[in-house]
């Protein structure tokens, strides 16, 4: 489990990213890149993370699922995710 810390940082960060989307988006298109260093830095989509759904954990992240690899094998075990068995040959 990730800190909440951390969590809360990024739900900040996001918030920060949709905020500020448009004017980067103009500032970029003009090429005012002086004032875009102005801009908070985490207004730049580039400084978001995929966090795990459940856990907040960054490592290990299925993009398709939303979740980390830990909590995808206890879901998948439990046969909380449609179509998902473990392989066995």
């Amino acid at each position: 489990m990730a800190r909440k810390s951390l969590i809360a940082k990024q739900k900040r960060r996001e918030r920060l990213v949709k905020k500020y989307e448009a004017k980067r988006k103009e500032l970029k298109a003009k090429g005012e890149y002086r004032e875009l260093a102005k801009l908070p830095r985490d207004s730049s989509a580039t400084r978001l993370n995929n966090r795990c759904n459940m856990t907040g954990r960054v490592r290990g992240y299925y993009r398709k699922f939303g979740v980390s690899r830990l909590v995808f094998r206890e879901l998948a075990l439990s046969g909380k995710i449609p179509g998902v068995t473990k392989s066995s040959w």
